[in-house]
Formats: C-alpha cells, structure tokens, sequence
C-alpha cells in the first residue's frame, strides 16, 4: 500500500511551490537514494526543449494543436519543486514561468466549461487533458490571478458535473466512444480504457472540489467506472469482497476481459491497452494525493488487477515495455510506458514493476538523444490520426515524478533474475485472441495466430532491440493460416514450461516449440521466404547492443555489419551531380521517409544541404525538399499511395559535377530495409555506387552479437547476415538464447530421427513435428543419446534409445526428459515411463542391469536380474503429466480475495503442502478452460472439523446446479467455515 511521507502536501492552495510545502529544498535529506526520480528530474528537464518549441507568440501560448499546451504540467512540476536547473533546460525559470503562466490563463478561458469553445466538456480525450491541465494549474496556484483560478475550478466541477450527467450513457460529443453503458465490450475492443476515461473525468472533481454538494454522486459513479473497467463476470460474481464499502459481485457487471486475462483493442490483443487501468489510476491518484484526500481502494485493490499484472509480465521485455504480439503501433514508444509502472510500484508496492520501471528508466536518456532529439515518444505509426502521444508522455513523466518525490522511499526493486523467475509461464489466450507465449528466465517467445497478424515471436534476452517482433521469426512474412494448432504446456500439468505451433499454410506447413530454456525450434516442410530474422541495428549509445553494427561469429570468424542505414555510407570517390538513394525493400508498410539525406565529399562534408532535390513521389506534409533543408526534425516521405511501391526514390542535384565518396542517411521510423545509393553526371544514366545492407554467408551456425545462436540443420544451403536480417534456411533451425560457445558442436550432433517426423532434441528437450496431414502412430524414433528417458518406452540400442511416439497429424509435442540415467547399460534393456514418478527397467535375457536413475534433486541406484523388472517410484508430488482437469488452472475468486481467504490456486497446485482457506465467505471456483463432461469431483481435506460442503457446477459461470454431465466451472462452498476448520488441499476433477 502507499504511504505518503511526512512531506506530502497537505494544502496547494497559496503555497508557493511543493518544496515549499513539503518544507524542503529539493528532495529530503532524510530520504534513500531514489535513481529513477533522478532520472525522471533530468528528463523533464531535457525534455523542456521540446516544450520551447511548442511556444506560438502569436497566441502568446504553447500551442493548441494535438493539446501541447498540457506539456505546462512537466513545466510546474519542476518549477514548484524548486530544484529548477536552467542550463539542463535551457530556458531560464522566469521565462519559463511566465510562458507556463500565460499558457494557463489563455486555455483556462478557452475552456468551454468556463465560457470559451476551443476545448473542453467532451470525454475523449478532452477530460484527459483537462486533468493534466487541472493539475499544473493547483501546482501554480498562487502565480495565478483569481480569474483564472476561477476558471480552473469551473473546469474541474463542470467535467465532473458533465461526466455524471451522463449516468453511464454515450458522450455526445465523443462520436463512437462509449463505454458501453455498463456492460462493456470484450471481442476485439475492450472498454477497459473507455471506462477509465469516464472515471477520470470525475476524480479532479473529488480531489479539488470534494465538499461540493454533488461530491458524493460523483464518488459513487467514479466506482462504479473504476470497478467495472477490469471487470470478467465469471471472476466478479465468484468474489464478494468488499472494495470501498461495495461487494465486488453486487457492484461489478461489466465484461472488459477475456478470460485469459488479456485485452483486445483495434481487434487485436494490445497490451498498452492493458496497461490503461494503471495509467488512469496514477492520473486519477496524483489529484487525490496532492489534495491531501484518502485514495478509494478500488485504485490499490483493483478487481482482476494482479492477474492483468501477471499477463504483463508474461510478456515483458527487458526495458519496462511489453511485446506487442499483434500491433506495431505504440513500440518503442517509451514515454507512454512510464506512468503505469510508477503506480504499480510507488503507489501499490509492486517490487516486480519497481524492477520493470527502473529497467525503463535506464533506457530513457538514451532514448530522448536519439533522433528525433527531445522527445519521449519515437517510432511511432505513422497513420496515427493525432499526434497527443508526446504532450501526454511529458504530462505522465512529470506525475510518475511526483510519485516518487511523495514517498520517502522508493520502493525497491528485485533483481532482473529474480522479475523473470517469477514472469515465466505459457499461456494460450485463446483462438479468439490468437496468441500463445511463453516467458522463461532467458527468452521471450510467443505464436500468433490470429488471421492477419499471423507470426513467430523469439526475444532471446528478453532484449526488445535485437530481433524485430513486428516482424515474423523464422516464418515467411504474410502468411495467411489454413488451419492452425498450438497448445500450452505448464509445468504444473505437464512437467514443462513449453509450447508447440503447427501452421498450415500455402506452401506447405511450418512448426514452432519453445523451450524453459529460451530456445526455439522452427521445422517446416520447406515455405518460401521462410527462416529469416530481422534485426534492430541503430546507433543509439547508452542502450545495450545499439551500437550501430552487429558482430556476427561463424565458423570462418567474426565479422561486424552495421546498419549503414543512420549511418555514412562509404563508397570509392567519383565525379557526380546528381546522387540518389534508390529503395529496393522497405522496412515497414509505411514506405520510406528520411529526415536527412547527406552527400559527403572526401572530408566528410554535407554538400546537399540547401540543395533542392527530387522524389519519386512526396507526401503533401513532408516533401521532398526537407531532407536537404538542415532541420533534422523535417522530413521527406512517399506519397500515401505509394507506400507499397519498393523502388522509391529520393535525389539531389549538386548543381554541378563535383568529387562524392558517400552520403548520410537519417531514416525516420518508415526505413529502407534494403537500398542501393547510385551517382549520375546527367540525371538519365545512374551508376550503383554502395548497396546495403552487406552481406556474409555462413555454414551450419552464426552468433549475433554475443546475444543469440542460430543452428540450421539438414540443408547444405548456407546462412546469410547483413545488419539488419539472418536468413536461415530450413527444414530445422534452433534457436539459442545468449552466448553459447558449443554452437559448433550443437551444429554438427546428430538429430533423433523417426520416419516421416521432423526432431530436435535442443538442450534435451524433444521437439517432435508431424508436417504431414496423417496421424504419425507408434513410430520408431532412434535417439543419439542414452542418458535421457522420456514418457514412454525406450531400448537401449547402439549407445542410444530407441523410442517410440505416435503424433496426430499437423501437430507437434514438446516432451522433456522424465529420468536421467548416469551409467552405460546393455543393449536391449526396456525403460518403461509412465510419468515424472514411476519408471519400470527391464533387463535383456542375458544381463544384469545396475544403472543409478535420477529425478530432479532425487536419485537412486537400481539392480535388475537378468529377464526381470524393477519398478521406480520417486516419493513426493505432484505427478506430471495429470489427468486432473482442474489442475493448475483458473480460481476465483481472483484478486482481491475476500477477508480471511487464501488464494483458492492453492487446493489446485497439486502440492500437499499449500491448502485453500475458505474464510467467512467460503466458496471457490475453478475455471477447466472450457465445456468439459465432468465425471467426478474428488475433495482432500486437511486435519480439522469439516463443515458442510456443497459442489456445484456451471457451463458459463452465471448459474450453478449440481454437476452433471458438462460444465466448465466447478464451485465448492463451505457454510460456516471458522478458524481451526479442515482446508481444501486438493480439489480434483475428472
């Protein structure tokens, strides 16, 4: 929980500045060392350039366009804490507080709640600024005359007055944004935001103008929004607790999740969106704070919250930003990562998200030097219809500064090992979301299989500027599925963390497992297009691998390949007037578009800049003439229409011939992924002077950087890297997350095989593919090596094991060694496993069999006559893999659990050693995943009186009857369950 420090400010009103209030120059003496808020402090800061562009004198304001008048919010922050630095902002504090004031007054009176008509009243995205705006107006308040803060508090109650008005229907004003009234929306777009938007617009209201009479209205529909936003009714319904005063199951009604915890917007999962309920409740919680008022629970015990936690960080990466599996827009859009984890960890106490946010934090300098400078959102989609991302991200920077500057400590970190320890997991989110991941402590790596947005997904490193995720791994791009599999394996259920992905699609068929030790393996029937990786390749010092090139080891060496896209391109001198960069395959579905183009001389001089060049085709906003007019913030871009044409082109006349030996290339986020500078003397006759990128090619394996190996295995068919791809080609390709010295070794094994499947047995894991339509069924498999025993029966023979496996057709299996034996045995002796605990050794006719048999930590040696059996048994549980239906999966109720309840996960672990209990409220339900016949439910209870118990089960989670026949939820409820009663250990249905 958030405890505010003993500075926190009690009143803004007529108090100059929050150190002012807070009694401190700067940040506290007494507090701990906090290098995220030091950070934070340096980029307001740094960022205030961007602001001083923004001024217009003929308004005698920041501008209004796209709201970046609210970047006023960074400026009082550090204007109000009184650590101002001028030289870091370069703007001396009066100017800048004159500009910030006069952008106050100006929109304060513009506002339409207080009589003007440029902006205001409507929901989206209005409110949302008003509530930034509000928020730097009360950190200036006494620099403001009385007409103005009058204005400023007609502002603040007419939003909240307006946003109750609307009791839960449409904003006019909003066109098609609505929350859905209370039912909210799921399939393809979810309100989750929508109803933060409308609990937004009235928390400025409750903060600042709490004890107006319409007060207590406003907190009731603030609530109900809030309460609703996470809401999934099978969840809700399971869980009576209690949340300012309101029972979760009586107050929520609104459907805004799958039910694998994961949102969609714009018809895709997007966790960006996800995070939006964190994001609204650091906007919302910064009012309430700084006005001295209790936060509502429903901000720090958010319905579902920890299991939309729990998705995030199954899909983390190593900078604080999730992957975005099916979108490209947001990516690396860093600025509007900050706030929801500042709440998350200063505000809730996440040490998970405090890891995540100080991963972040690490990035941001770095990223705000990179062109173009000064600003906290780049590489963005270049079809977004606005462009608010900017003034909002400083509005965010500026409250998740205050966050930590009201705390007198941070909340600290764990460990980067420690954060994706407890990340990792597999989920499939279901066909209607099209996503299955896997997190493990070394990788991220995920399959999509929504239609449109169909790929393979590999982070090795959890490094989020290595591999392209925008792009497929391994797969052809555009792939559009037949018919698709994929399933999830947990550990729980399964004994692994793993997932398998077969695709059908035109060409032929493809597979993907992913492994609990970040590797992949890709194996297909042979797709063109198939087997390449793209890879981020920019300079951008200070971020770990953005160097401006890749070092690439094979077995011949090691090469480095730069990107040569923001980069000098070097080529041997030659006379020239016209120099032109021809595009051969751009790297987005944006075409191309280039901040500046140089054309170098001998020294390395510019000699385009002023020149007037030419273009295949230009956008009416960014023409061609702004790749040579010296302004790095003004760009040139192809048409709209032309944005899927490949050979684009942009040229400059020199005037005349003069000696050229290179150019300079300042891609925007739409780049070329491959090109070909050429030169002409007469503009008709074009000669190729440099191509990029440059390529190497390599035999059988190559490392990228220290940071990943690649393995091909049966093709003679070389790999072939430039900085900015691998193409590898199939039928199997291994992926190896980190630096593996054994890559040469890895490439030359032999491979299990079994006629008609496809195997790997990558870090003795065996990866089996069946790419034929047919079920594959008891198929003799010889395994390499002997040491490892599988679900099944395996023969000794030939110092391997020959196994046998039967696959459904256009499926795969991940299977992980269940035993492993330490001593050599004679050729014919029978390993029989059933699973994780029971194994059976038969020896041959002819010899005795002493072989030492381990399981995990556990270990024994066994003797076996000649033609007999010894049976294994290793003690402990839980067995794997289950027939349990219930074993690991879904309970509710979920977070927050009622009073006096333990998280009901724990009577389905499998682990005797954990139990649920029941609590006053006493009653658990667990979600099987889908419409199951349910044979038997089966209870264990712990020592103590039992109470009487009642099952029941449901096929949608509303309504429950005895179970019988088919269902997917199994309830179990206790009447007048007490201290000292029996509690559920294990609750197992079948």
């Amino acid at each position: 929980m958030f405890a505010l420090s003993r500075r926190r400010l009690l009143e803004l009103a007529g108090v100059g500045g929050i150190s002012g209030a807070l009694g401190l120059p700067g940040r506290a003496s007494a507090a701990g060392p906090d290098p995220v808020a030091d950070t934070y402090r340096e980029l307001l800061h740094a960022h205030t350039r961007w602001v001083q562009e923004q001024w217009d004198d003929e308004i005698g304001a920041y501008r209004a366009e796209d709201f970046r008048f609210v970047a006023v919010l960074g400026n009082a922050v550090l204007l109000g804490l009184d650590d101002y630095d001028a030289r870091l902002a370069d703007v001396d504090a009066a100017t800048l507080r004159a500009r910030t004031v006069a952008t106050i007054q100006r929109f304060a009176g513009s506002n339409r709640f207080a009589g003007g008509t440029e902006w205001g009243r409507q929901l989206f995205w209005d409110s949302t600024f008003e509530g930034y705006f509000v928020l730097a107006a009360r950190l200036l308040w006494p620099h403001l005359d009385a007409q103005t803060r009058r204005r400023v508090q007609q502002i603040t109650v007419g939003q909240a007055s307006y946003a109750y008005g609307l009791g839960s229907d449409d904003d006019p004003l909003s066109g098609g944004r609505t929350p859905h009234g209370t039912a909210g929306g799921w399939v393809g777009d979810t309100k989750l935001a929508e109803m933060g938007v409308y609990a937004h617009a009235l928390a400025p209201g409750l903060a600042w103008a709490g004890d107006d009479e319409a007060a207590e209205g406003w907190r009731e529909r603030f609530l109900l929004w809030a309460t609703n936003a996470s809401g999934l009714p099978a969840a809700d319904l399971a869980n009576p607790a209690v949340v300012d005063g309101q029972r979760i199951d009586q107050l929520a009604t609104a459907h805004n999740l799958h039910d694998t915890f994961i949102v969609e917007k714009h018809e895709a999962a997007n966790p960006h969106h996800q995070a939006e309920l964190w994001r609204t409740a650091g906007r919302v919680a910064i009012h309430l704070l700084l006005a001295g008022r209790p936060l509502p629970e429903v901000l720090t015990r958010q319905p579902n919250g920890a299991e939309l936690w729990a998705t995030l960080r199954l899909l983390a990466g190593d900078a604080g930003e999730p992957v975005m599996p099916l979108v490209a827009q947001g990516y690396h859009c860093y600025g509007r990562d900050i706030l929801p984890l500042a709440y998350l960890a200063q505000v809730q106490g996440d040490r998970d998200a405090a890891r995540a946010e100080a991963d972040l934090a690490e990035r941001l300098m770095p990223y705000l030097r990179h062109e173009p400078r000064y600003r906290l959102t780049k590489f963005r989609d270049e079809d977004t219809d606005d462009d608010t991302d900017e003034p909002e991200a400083r509005a965010e920077l500026a409250i998740s500064y205050l966050l930590h500057r009201l705390r007198d400590e941070a909340v600290r970190p764990v460990s980067k090992a420690e954060f994706f320890r407890r990340a990792s997991g597999t989920r499939d989110f279901g066909p209607a979301v099209g996503l299955t991941v896997h997190q493990s402590q070394r990788a991220f790596a995920a399959a999509v299989t929504k239609p449109g947005y169909v790929k393979f997904l590999w982070q090795p490193g959890h490094d989020n500027w290595l591999i392209d995720t925008r792009e497929p791994a391994f797969l052809p791009p555009d792939s559009a599925p037949v018919v698709h599999w994929t399933r999830a394996y947990r550990k729980v259920r399964d004994g692994v963390d793993a997932t398998a992905t077969v695709l059908e699609v035109t060409g032929g068929r493809a597979g993907f497992t992913t492994l609990p030790t970040g590797t992949v393996v890709y194996a297909s029937t042979g797709l063109p297009g198939e087997g390449r990786l793209t890879l981020f390749n920019l300079s951008m010092p200070g971020v770990p691998g953005l160097t401006g090139s890749r070092t690439f080891t094979t077995p011949t060496g090691s090469v480095p390949l730069g990107d040569q896209r923001d980069a000098n391109i070097t080529f041997a001198p030659r006379d020239a007037r016209w120099v032109r960069m021809l595009g051969r395959e751009p790297g987005t579905e944006d075409g191309y578009s280039i901040w500046t183009f140089a054309v170098l001389d001998t020294s390395g001089a510019d000699l385009a800049q002023g020149a007037m060049p030419t273009a295949s085709s230009e956008d009416i906003w960014n023409p061609a003439r702004n790749a040579t007019d010296g302004n790095p913030e003004t760009r040139w871009a192809v048409a709209r229409r032309e944005r899927g044409r490949a050979d684009s082109w942009l040229a400059v006349d020199l005037g005349s011939a003069v000696r050229v030996a290179g150019v300079r290339i300042t891609w925007q986020a739409a780049y070329g992924k491959s090109f070909v500078i050429q030169t002409s003397t007469d503009g008709v006759t074009w000669i190729d002077a440099a191509a990029v990128p440059r390529t190497r090619a390599a035999t059988g394996w190559v490392d990228i950087d220290g940071r990943a190996g690649i393995i091909t295995h049966g093709t003679r068919r070389k790999i072939v890297v430039s900085g900015t791809s691998v193409a590898a080609p199939g039928p199997i390709i291994e992926g190896y997350a980190g630096r593996r010295s054994d890559l040469a070794a890895l490439a030359g094994r032999t491979l299990p095989a079994g006629r008609g499947l496809l195997i790997s047995d990558a870090d003795g894991y065996l990866s089996v593919f069946n790419l034929t339509p047919r079920r594959a069924a008891d198929v003799p498999v010889w395994l390499p090596a002997a040491r490892r025993l599988y679900r099944g029966t395996q023969v000794a023979r030939h110092r391997g094991l020959d196994w046998t496996v039967s696959v459904a057709g256009g499926t795969a299996l991940v299977e992980p060694p269940r035993f492993t034996v330490e001593d050599a045995v004679p050729d014919g002796t029978r390993f029989t496993v059933t699973d994780s605990h029971h194994l059976t050794i038969t020896a041959p006719a002819a010899h005795r069999v002493v072989v030492t048999v381990r399981a995990g930590s556990w270990s024994s040696t066994v003797w076996v006559r000649p033609g007999r059996s010894r049976d294994v048994v290793v003690p402990g549980a839980p067995v794997t893999p289950t027939t349990d239906l219930a074993r690991g999966r879904t309970t509710f109720p979920t977070s927050p659990l009622p009073a006096g309840m333990s998280s009901p996960a724990r009577a389905v672990d499998g682990d005797p050693r954990t139990a649920w209990r029941p609590g006053a409220s006493g009653r658990m339900v667990v979600d099987l995943g889908a419409v199951v016949t349910v044979s038997d439910v089966r209870l264990t209870w712990s020592k103590g009186s039992r109470r009487l118990v009642r099952v029941t089960a449901s096929p949608d989670g509303v309504g429950y009857a005895a179970p019988a026949g088919r269902a997917r939820y199994v309830a179990v409820a206790v009447e007048g369950w007490r201290p000292g009663d029996a509690e559920l250990v294990h609750l197992v249905v079948v």
